[in-house]
């Protein structure tokens, strides 16, 4: 016996993102995987020399151990805006600052 079919059925991934739509909750929801994400996309390396990182008006900031690091992660830092924009979409990180 076959379950009925629903035409209304969506995938589940697709239901979660309409209800952070819907609840106003998508852009903080978008900043935290930004968030979570740092170690993943940047390495181990530059994680552990990371002191701070937040998100605030799609700016993103990253609080730094080393003067040396944030000199040389400015060099990187259109290839690390846009490895954050093709990642979580072009409107969560429109910037990076690094301090």
């Amino acid at each position: 016996m076959k379950p009925p079919k629903h035409d209304s059925a969506i995938h589940i991934s697709q239901a979660i993102q309409e209800l952070l739509k819907s609840q106003h909750l998508k852009p903080k929801f978008d900043e935290a995987n930004v968030v979570v994400s740092w170690e993943r996309i940047v390495g181990k390396a530059i994680a552990r020399r990371t002191r701070r990182i937040f998100i605030r008006d799609k700016v993103l900031f990253v609080e730094l151990q080393s003067p040396a690091l944030k000199h040389d992660l400015g060099f990187h830092k259109a290839q690390m805006l846009e490895l954050f924009r093709k990642e979580f979409g072009e409107d969560v990180v429109s910037e990076i600052i690094f301090m």
